[in-house]
């Protein structure tokens, strides 16, 4: 896994060991990253964060801030080993919360979430639900959703959706 381009371009990322996180595949990013292209400035909110490679992929391409919300301890470990081996943690905050949790006592808002939960948990749809109804998501914000083939953003959200892109195993949906 690697920082597909920006300013850390080409730098690999560490990853977290066993099945218990499962990683964006760098093709997979480079999809996302070729549907929306729009980082510069922007404060990014990282949910299920992992590894951290959407967020860090986003710092990269110029984002201001990022915060790295996650709550397994492997995977929290291999998010600061990353921020420590691509030297941005003045960028970045890591939460170590439930996902739901720390939406409930958000405070603020961001430019751009990334959405990556694990699959088969039913964990989209209500993740976007207080996501939208707090207001998290600045007016001419996005967010993006990467989420299992069996599990689709609901019809709740289709005035929202800009674009969908369908894969086998992984699907993404972009929103505003």
């Amino acid at each position: 896994m690697r920082i597909i381009t920006g300013k850390f371009k080409g730098r690999n990322l560490f990853s977290v060991n066993g099945r218990g996180t499962r990683p964006t595949t760098a093709f997979n990013r480079e999809a996302v990253f070729s549907m929306y292209q729009d980082y510069e400035g922007k404060k990014v909110l990282d949910l299920f964060a992992g590894t951290g490679s959407w967020g860090l992929e986003a710092l990269s391409r110029g984002a201001l801030w990022a915060d790295f919300v996650e709550f397994a301890s492997p995977a929290i470990a291999v998010l600061l080993q990353n921020i420590t081996k691509l030297g941005c943690g003045e960028l970045c905050h890591v939460w170590r919360k439930r996902v739901d949790a720390f939406l409930k006592d958000a405070e603020g808002t961001w430019d751009l979430i990334f959405l990556d939960p694990p699959y088969a948990k039913n964990l989209v749809n209500p993740t976007l639900r207080l996501i939208f109804e707090r207001g998290l998501l600045r007016p001419e914000g996005t967010v993006i959703v990467e989420h299992g083939a069996l599990e689709p953003v609901s019809a709740e959200w289709s005035e929202r959706i800009l674009k969908h892109k369908a894969g086998k195993t992984s699907s993404f949906t972009i929103l505003n």
